[in-house]
Formats: C-alpha cells, sequence, structure tokens
C-alpha cells in the first residue's frame, strides 16, 4: 500500500511540475500537398497541450467522410537526471475533394486555458483522378512487357540554361513513376553525369520524400532524388550528360482465384534502366568593366569591415574583421585585399566560414580576420576596403566599400619601441626583425692565414672522397635494383622466405610441444609442413594435395626417401590428432623428424 502511495505521488508530482510555458505550445496542421480526385486523405491538427474548443476553417470544397476524431497520448522522457511529461492532441479529420483544383486552408485556432493559438495554413492541390490499377473494370494496366518511358522515368530539371560564368543555378533529378499498379522497390545502381566544367555544391536532402505530381496529363508518385547548385567555370556551350539508372520496379497484376482465401493479385520484380536525357547550358562570359578590387565574385553580397582598436601600442597587435554575406560563389571568391602601412609586420589572414547550400542557392557568411603588428609609434591610417562583385540579375558591377581607419601607435615604453630590436614569435614569421638600427659595424679579429697546401677544397683527399662517394653510390644502384628484379618475381620471393616461415611455425610448435598441448601441437606442425611445401613448390595452398606435391617434388630431382618422410609427417599430424593414445615420446620424434625434413629439403632444392 505504502509503494503504491509513492507511485501515484511520483506520477502527480512529474505530471503536475511539466506544465508548459506559452511560447512551448506547438499547434500544427498537416495534410498532403497533392491529392487525386476521387481518393480520401488524412487532415490532421496537432497539440502539445491539453486544449479545447478547436475552430477549423471551412471545409466546403471537400467532402467530411469521418471526423473530428481526437486521440491523445502521454509518455514520460528521462534526460539524463530530469524527466519530463510528453502530452500529445491529435485531432484528425478524413476528407475528399469535390474537384480539381489548388485549394487554400486558412488557418485554425484551438484554446489553452485562457490563451487562443493558431495553426499554420495548407495548400491542397487536387490532381486528375488516377488511372484504375489492374484488374478493375475497363482497365488492362501495365505488365513487364508493356512498361514505357512513360511509365518510370527520371527528369533532369535545370532551373536557368542560360547564365553568367560563375552563376549558381539549381540542377534537380526526379523520379517519377505513374501511379497504375508500379512500385518502385529501390534504385542500386545510381550514376549521375560527370559535371565537367562546373563546380559543384550537393543539397543535403535528408529522407526522401514521396510526392503526387500531375505531369503531362497524367498523375505520377515522384521524389527527388537529387539536387546540386552548379558553378560554370567557363563561358561558351557547356553540355550536362546523361545520368543512368537501374531500378528495381514491383508490378502488380491480377493472377487468377482460386478459393475465396486467395490474393486476386500476384507481384512481380524485374530491373529496369532508366537514362536521363543530356542538357545544354548556354554560359554567358562575364563583361568588361571589371574593378581592380573584383576577384571573380559572383552573386549577391553585402560587407562589413571594423577594427579591434583604433589607439594601441607599438608592438601589440591591430586587427580588422571583414564580414562578407550572401549568395552566389561566396565558397571560392577570394579574400579582398587590406593595405596595412609599410613598417607593419602582417600575418595570414584568419577565416571562417559558414556556407550553407539550398535550392535557392549556396548563402553564408565569410569572416576574414587580417592581423598586422606596428613597430614604431606614429598615426597611420589603414585605406578603406573594397569588394566589387558583378550581379547577375542587373547584369552590372558593383563594388562595396568601407569606411578608412585612423590608427594611433603609441611608443612602447616597456623598452620594445622604436629603439630595441623585435623577435617575433608567431609561426609564420621565421626571421630576426632587427628595428631602430640602420647601420651594423662588423667585428674585425685578428687575421690568420691558411697555407695553400692546407686548404682542403681541390686537394687530393676532397677529389679521393668524392670519388669513394660516386663509386659507393653506384654498387649502390646496383644492388638495389637486383634486389626490386628479385622482389618483382613473387614466386621466387616465397621460395626464398619458405624456410623462414617453416623454422618461425616450428617454434610455435616447439613451444606447444614444452606445454603438452597435443591437438594444438599437431596442428601447428601440419600448418608448418603444408605452408613451407606451398611456398617451396609455389603451389597455392588451397590446391595443395599430396598427389601433386610428390609429382613437383619429382619434378625438382627430391629423393624419393625424402618425399616418402613428408608424406609420414603429414599422415602422422592428421591420424595423432584424433587418435585415442600415442606414445609419450611421439611428439618429440616427430619435431625432430620435421626440423631435420625441411633441412634436407633446403639443400636439396636451391634457388
Amino acid at each position: 500500500m505504502k509503494q503504491r502511495f509513492i507511485f501515484l505521488l511520483t506520477i502527480l508530482l512529474l505530471s503536475g511540475g511539466t506544465q508548459l510555458k506559452a511560447d512551448d505550445v506547438v499547434f500544427k496542421a498537416s495534410a498532403p500537398e497533392a491529392v487525386a480526385m476521387g481518393e480520401q486523405f488524412r487532415l490532421t491538427y496537432q497539440i502539445n497541450a491539453e486544449a479545447t474548443e478547436l475552430r477549423t476553417p471551412d471545409m466546403d470544397d471537400f467532402v467530411v467522410l469521418m471526423g473530428p476524431q481526437s486521440a491523445t497520448s502521454r509518455h514520460m522522457q528521462i534526460s539524463g537526471n530530469s524527466t519530463t511529461s510528453v502530452f500529445s492532441l491529435t485531432i484528425t479529420y478524413i476528407l475528399m475533394p469535390k474537384s480539381e483544383g489548388t485549394f487554400n486552408l486558412p488557418p485554425a485556432t484551438i484554446k489553452v486555458k485562457n490563451s487562443t493559438y493558431t495553426s499554420n495554413a495548407l495548400v491542397i492541390k487536387v490532381l486528375p483522378p488516377n488511372s484504375k490499377i489492374p484488374g478493375e473494370q475497363g482497365q488492362s494496366g501495365i505488365s513487364t512487357g508493356n512498361i514505357t518511358s512513360d511509365d518510370l522515368f527520371v527528369r533532369m530539371i535545370v532551373s536557368n540554361r542560360n547564365v553568367y560564368e560563375q552563376e549558381g543555378f539549381l540542377v534537380t533529378f526526379k523520379l517519377y513513376v505513374t501511379t497504375e499498379g508500379l512500385n518502385v522497390i529501390s534504385i542500386p545502381n545510381l550514376k549521375y553525369p560527370e559535371f565537367e566544367g562546373f563546380f559543384v555544391n550537393d543539397i543535403d536532402l535528408g529522407q526522401v520524400q514521396w510526392k503526387l505530381e500531375n505531369y503531362n496529363g497524367r498523375n505520377y508518385n515522384t521524389a527527388v532524388m537529387k539536387q546540386s547548385i552548379l558553378f560554370p567555370q567557363h563561358s561558351g556551350k557547356i553540355e550536362i550528360g546523361s545520368g543512368r539508372f537501374e531500378a528495381v520496379i514491383r508490378i502488380r497484376t491480377q493472377k487468377r482465384v482460386r478459393s475465396f482465401f486467395d490474393d486476386a493479385f500476384a507481384y512481380q520484380d524485374f530491373n529496369k534502366e532508366i537514362v536521363t536525357r543530356p542538357a545544354t547550358i548556354d554560359v554567358k562570359p562575364l563583361p568588361p568593366g571589371k574593378q581592380t578590387s573584383f576577384s571573380g565574385a559572383v552573386g549577391n553580397y553585402s560587407m562589413k569591415a571594423t577594427i579591434n582598436s583604433n589607439h594601441i601600442k607599438a608592438n601589440e597587435a591591430v586587427t580588422i574583421k571583414v564580414t562578407l554575406s550572401g549568395t552566389g560563389n561566396i565558397k571560392m571568391i577570394k579574400n579582398p585585399e587590406v593595405v596595412f602601412p609599410n613598417d607593419f609586420d602582417i600575418y595570414d589572414p584568419k577565416v571562417d566560414s559558414k556556407i550553407t547550400t539550398t535550392v535557392n542557392g549556396t548563402s553564408g557568411t565569410k569572416i576574414i580576420e587580417y592581423m598586422a603588428i606596428p613597430r614604431y609609434g606614429g598615426n597611420f591610417e589603414i585605406p578603406a576596403v573594397k569588394f566589387s562583385y558583378f550581379d547577375p540579375k542587373s547584369g552590372t558591377y558593383k563594388t562595396l566599400e568601407s569606411e578608412s581607419f585612423n590608427l594611433q601607435v603609441d611608443k612602447d615604453e616597456s623598452g620594445g619601441g622604436e629603439t630595441s630590436p623585435v623577435i617575433s614569435n608567431f609561426s609564420n614569421r621565421q626571421s630576426l626583425n632587427l628595428i631602430g638600427e640602420d647601420i651594423r659595424y662588423i667585428k674585425v679579429s685578428d687575421v690568420h692565414f691558411i697555407r695553400n697546401k692546407d686548404i682542403f677544397f681541390g686537394s687530393i683527399t676532397y677529389v679521393l672522397s668524392y670519388t669513394v662517394i660516386a663509386l659507393l653510390f653506384i654498387l649502390f644502384f646496383i644492388i638495389y635494383r637486383k634486389q626490386v628484379k628479385e622482389n618483382a618475381n613473387i614466386a621466387l620471393v616465397r621460395t626464398k622466405k619458405a624456410n623462414k616461415t617453416a623454422v618461425r611455425r616450428l617454434r610455435a610448435a616447439e613451444k606447444l610441444l614444452k606445454e603438452h598441448k597435443k591437438e594444438a601441437f599437431y596442428e601447428e606442425i601440419l600448418r608448418a609442413v603444408w605452408g613451407y611445401l606451398s611456398d617451396k613448390l609455389n603451389i597455392p595452398l588451397a590446391t595443395l594435395t599430396k598427389e601433386n606435391v610428390e609429382a613437383e617434388l619429382f619434378k625438382y630431382g627430391v629423393d624419393e626417401s625424402l618425399s616418402k618422410e613428408y608424406m609420414d609427417i603429414l599422415s602422422t599430424c592428421e591420424f595423432a590428432r584424433y587418435a585415442p593414445s600415442h606414445a609419450p615420446d611421439a611428439m618429440d620424434q616427430l619435431f625432430k623428424q620435421t626440423r631435420d625434413a625441411i633441412s634436407k629439403m633446403e639443400n636439396t632444392i636451391k634457388k
């Protein structure tokens, strides 16, 4: 009884402590974007709070078949140490359109306590009725023998075929599948065009969404497969090639019904190749009249330039931040030029980009920070920052210009100003800068002369040392070429390493012998012998048998006794692994016999 009371109290505290604020209430309406005439669809209103007095818009253009039907759900959501009660109220209508066309559904309203909330508006497009599926009266449907390019195809939709150089445009690959009993199961092979001559920014589509669409007077289930923003890199006519796709499709066909419980339809899967039509893009060159500050930017941009301080001391850093925002080929534009006075140490700019690509183009912000360090005191002027771009909509060049910056630099009173040398500690400044001193005198010590015969350069020792180095290089080159040639012969390499590999495996077998692990010992001996024979005779391990080993050993001129000894080792290992008992010293004898046999084989077959 006590535990039940605690449980109920916990639920009440959780539900009572998770009341939504006004800003947290979400009221949303949803329905298909397109429906076919004569087909039913769902209109739902969902809110995450307990609500009353739902007021829906007039639905005179639709027949209300059912509704409103309400359903509620509540569950506990645990995140870390906090627990939240999540509530949802869903109100559903089943509608059917009365006529074709595009219809607007205004927002609905609902009350939560004393507050009224408004949903989003909806636009529903009613398409002509779908053709009847196979098996219905008056329709023959489709089958594997009469599927045409009108039943299943992919369109490459180009938003603009007449653009300027570096002007972005949208390319969409959309799959169309007829609604007449045809379904696409998967598209395992996707081969899009190479997009040669373009810079490509792909759009993240997320999960594929199927929609109903009327195209050329026929209804299709459509899905966008790929969308990209293309930027032509040169002028002229550039062709986008064809894409090739292999789809696995399923057709529903009518079959003979033999009993009441049989399905009236059968399904058949098969592959279908789809090819898109190529497209030609007419790329116009950028017009004349480019300003000196133009560096290839095409689109629509804005610029802002700021300085971190107008009053600093010598040897302190000054930073000018330039922010470029807009839509266009922002990923490819060059940084604007900031001109600092000659006495400033200038460093590489730091660039931070936040760029996204949508169906509206590539847009974002590029923040460039220019840092410099003045070494002298004084008043300096940093000229205005200029950035020019080409606007394809107006067909003109535009220049953005900031204000100039006046910078007052005080003398560094700490001793690092105009009279003392300064050593820069930045990674991209590697030289020592001596500032404030124009003349450095050469310190002259006592002169000491060297006799001509004591000079190493040009002496006999100098010549001999270079001769020895040259001979050593030639010798090394000959040995290296010989080693490369031998390594290229895989069979020869395997043969030479056969003994080393076998010795390594025999060491592992010896360790198992000392540990008295019978089965593992015999398996290791088997691997050592079979592996050695495979490497030595250059026979793949998968095809190695006793018969072809004996035949190959005979070709190499191996004694029949040695060949028989190998066969005995293999037979002993295969039998001993499963034998119930064996002599205590059998494992020692087999190990010595294997080691001796490999040694004899090395002396017999030499390469």
